[in-house]
């Protein structure tokens, strides 16, 4: 025997016989149990990694001790598009030509990523035959391809036709990097020493009084438009109505109350700036309150700020605030704060929060929907742990904003009039004809949708939904999920819903 054993010599000679005797198609197996798997679709510009490895191994003897046990099975492989991800690896690459995305053009643009996605997008598929993994490679999907894109525009339009997709200007997170909105699932938190501001507000009327406010953002005190206090802390009772100015700005604002207000942090005081956070958007819904943008999607100081500041990058302005503030006599102190700042999951940019017009999913009835089969056991987690974090995270789920200002993945098939501003409808299909006017050529969106959007619906599109295919018939619902832990909210819980409102069944 050779010393050491040499996997070249006799590992591929004897995945290609599996292969060519078509062992890993269910097709050719006679059963009348089935069992099926469709693998989570790795990142077309992943590679594998020991999570995928580990995931696959798992899948695997699962699917090879059930094709034993004689089942028909169906282990489905494919990859997903991956919108942000993939467009930033082929930004790069333009960057070294020293071009960017704008300068070739969307239709362009997308001919590159199509064509990288060609050379590179398929690595990991290879890599998985050569880990073994027994999976029908003649039913392999692609979350780009016409079949799928096909099935994500008839889930937009059954969604809408329920009334449970609307157009809004919300505030929501955006990344100033790929110039694109994010879901709050799409963030990823990291702790980062700072400061907690203590800022002086002045009483209207109240010579030499003031409110404290403290903050760990003092550049978006510029778009205050109220403090808010909690209705059952003591040290503020009789402030409500008061008015206070608001420093630099020197715009009165008022004191309100809210029930969301944390009492333990800083003061008990808390500036709300409806425009740059979810929480002060909240209070200001509920308030009246003015929205003041003061934060652009460059990340930058916009033109509702004070002339100086005008411009400035967020941390530039924030050090010229407070320097301004300290001049003033307005720092009551500062304290060391541990925060944590909001990063996009793709590039790591810090997120900004800012009032955009996007494309949201509304979650009230689709929450309910995915949290029955769990509470019900239907569903079941292994460990056990993992159903609390999905439910809880359906309780609290906020709407969910589906709308990305990208150019690679699937376009919304909403087409907007030339001639009556803001008004739109949905087709599937190219329309001949404006169906708002009847007389214009309208203009198709320019969004694209949140990738995990169309990988909400994989264990179904994948078999052919929403035709009602053979595949579909024999082999949905599935039987096994295997995936990562931390991304049973952002996918799991997305799937769910879907499959019951779409696919009929979990």
């Amino acid at each position: 025997m050779e010393p050491q054993y040499n996997p070249q010599e006799t590992e591929k000679e004897i995945y290609r016989f599996w292969e060519e005797g078509g062992f890993f198609n269910p097709d050719n197996i006679k059963s009348d149990k089935k069992f099926c798997i469709t693998i989570p679709p790795p990142n077309v510009t992943g590679s594998l990694h020991m999570g995928h490895a580990l995931n696959a191994c798992i899948q695997d003897v699962l699917i090879r001790q059930k094709r034993m046990q004689g089942f028909k099975t169906l282990w489905l492989a494919g990859t997903d598009h991956a919108g942000i991800a993939t467009q930033n690896v082929v930004e790069k690459k333009l960057k070294k030509e020293g071009k960017s995305r704008f300068d070739l053009g969307r239709e362009e643009f997308v001919k590159r990523i199509w064509a990288w996605k060609e050379e590179y997008g398929d690595i990991i598929l290879a890599q998985l035959k050569t880990l073994g993994a027994s999976c029908d490679w003649s039913r392999v999907r692609f979350t780009m391809d016409d079949r799928y894109t096909k099935a994500v525009q008839e889930s937009f339009l059954k969604y809408f036709e329920k009334g449970w997709i609307y157009r809004g200007k919300r505030v929501i997170n955006w990344c100033p990097r790929c110039q694109t909105s994010l879901s709050d699932l799409e963030l990823e938190y990291k702790e980062e020493k700072s400061n907690l501001w203590f800022i002086k507000y002045p009483i209207v009327g109240e010579e030499g009084k003031f409110v404290i406010v403290a903050t760990t953002r003092p550049e978006t005190m510029l778009g205050d438009t109220a403090v808010a206090i909690n209705p059952e802390d003591e040290r503020y009772k009789g402030f409500v109505g008061k008015k206070l100015v608001l420093p630099l700005v020197d715009r009165e604002i008022p004191i309100v109350e809210d029930r969301l207000i944390d009492k333990e942090f800083g003061t008990g005081a808390v500036k709300v700036t409806p425009a740059h956070d979810l929480t002060d958007y909240e209070i200001g819904q509920k308030n009246n309150l003015e929205i003041i943008q003061v934060i652009d999607e460059k990340a930058r100081m916009n033109e509702n700020a004070p002339e100086k500041y005008r411009g400035l990058k967020t941390k530039e302005a924030r050090e010229k605030i407070v320097e301004d503030l300290n001049q003033a006599g307005l720092i009551e102190k500062i304290e060391e704060y541990n925060h944590e700042i909001p990063k996009c999951y793709r590039c790591d940019s810090d997120v900004q929060l800012i009032p955009s017009e996007q494309w949201f999913v509304k979650m009230t009835e689709l929450a309910k929907a995915a949290a029955a089969p769990v509470e019900e056991g239907k569903i079941k987690f292994h460990p056990e742990r993992w159903r609390d974090i999905y439910l809880n995270w359906l309780k609290t789920a906020r709407d969910w904003c589906i709308s990305r200002q990208i150019w690679w993945g699937h376009r919304l098939p909403v087409w907007f009039c030339e001639k009556e501003e803001g008004k739109y409808f949905v087709s599937i299909e190219n329309p001949e004809k404006c169906q708002v006017c009847g007389s214009c050529e309208p203009r198709q969106s320019e969004d694209v949708f949140d990738t995990w959007f169309s990988s909400a619906l994989w264990p179904f599109a994948t078999l052919g939904w929403p035709e009602k295919t053979k595949d579909l018939e024999e082999f949905y619902p599935t039987d096994v999920l295997s995936t990562a832990r931390d991304i049973i909210n952002l996918w799991v819980a997305r799937m769910v819903f879907s499959g019951i409102q779409l696919a009929g069944d979990i």
